[in-house]
């Protein structure tokens, strides 16, 4: 494509309008800088509206969701994620956002009149309930016992740093305090069109196999699992407890077999290790016979700063 024609195809979509939803939460590895080239990596059967189903197995921030939601119209919308403490964020977020976003306006109240060094002992304080409500209730289902805790998820996500979501081996929430400015953490018109865009979607805790009863040939899957990292200091996929990890990554590429196999298309994301070892080619065999396609993106989180930049990543289809 010619600039001119790059411009041109970015204006037929409406990525993120300020009257219309957008990510909530800030999160790693996070699409939204890829939404352009995503869009153009679409199933044709989408534009046409052949396309009734969409499913999102790795949720995170959700901001294909929420692109998506706002260029097409699907009769039937699930995303899922292993990490249980944000799937019952967003289930709050749809059902209860009235209270959410009372609980979110205290915070800021509160937040807003400290000094720098209130903000961080109150961050950590803060951190220290998020965790002692997680242990404690992480074995209910009930959505109303989550409303305190998803409000400090996004206070922690706004004002935490770099905007992690990190846990450790007990998940534990252990990301360290970010220090910003002004940062907003009670969004109302956004948190209002969030709601409204998770209407009627199904939000289910759980690994990404539990999709595969929802999609049918007429479903589109977006998957974007932890990344396999380019080297130790990469490895930033910590988002739940359990670790993703090459067998899991194998197992995956078999599920892709299975969503091909009844006729949905699917689209995922992943690291390119062809980054760091030109001959590592891990996913080439992987998914040999899909069209795998390497674009450029932008890496900002990394422990080592020589792992930041411009790097190429996966784009993976079977259309």
């Amino acid at each position: 494509m010619t600039v001119l024609q790059e411009v041109k195809y970015e204006r037929r979509f409406s990525f993120f309008r300020n009257d219309n939803a957008f990510p909530i939460l800030k999160w790693a590895g996070g699409k939204r800088q890829l939404l352009p080239v995503i869009h153009k990596n679409l199933p044709s059967e989408i534009h046409k509206g052949e396309i009734t189903t969409y499913i999102e197995p790795f949720f995170g921030g959700g901001a294909v969701f929420f692109s998506l939601t706002n260029n097409f119209t699907f009769l039937s919308k699930t995303i899922l994620d292993i990490n249980k403490a944000l799937m019952f964020f967003y289930k709050n977020l749809r059902d209860n956002v009235e209270p959410l976003i009372e609980l979110l306006t205290d915070i800021q109240k509160t937040y807003d009149g400290l000094n720098d060094s209130e903000r961080e002992e109150y961050y950590y304080s803060q951190r220290s309930i998020y965790n002692e409500e997680i242990s404690c209730i992480y074995s209910q289902n009930t959505i109303l016992d989550w409303l305190n805790p998803s409000a400090r998820l996004l206070f922690l996500n706004k004002t935490g740093f770099n905007g992690l979501y990190r846990v450790n081996s007990s998940g534990e929430f252990n990301v360290p305090f970010g220090s910003y400015k002004n940062p907003k953490i009670c969004d109302v018109s956004n948190l209002r069109a969030s709601s409204k865009a998770l209407e009627h979607t199904a939000i289910v805790h759980g690994d990404f196999e539990l999709s595969i009863n929802e999609i049918d040939h007429k479903s589109f899957v977006y998957l974007d699992p932890p990344y396999r990292p380019l080297s130790t200091t990469s490895s930033f996929n910590s988002y739940a407890k359990e670790s993703f990890d090459d067998s899991d990554q194998i197992r995956l590429a078999e599920f892709c077999k299975s969503i091909d196999a009844i006729g949905a298309k699917f689209l995922l994301s992943n690291s390119d290790p062809k980054n760091i070892d030109p001959n590592d080619d891990f996913f080439d065999k992987l998914y040999r016979g899909f069209s795998i396609k390497r674009i450029n993106a932008r890496r900002n989180i990394n422990s080592d700063g020589s792992g930041r930049g411009i790097v190429s990543e996966l784009l993976i289809k079977n259309y």
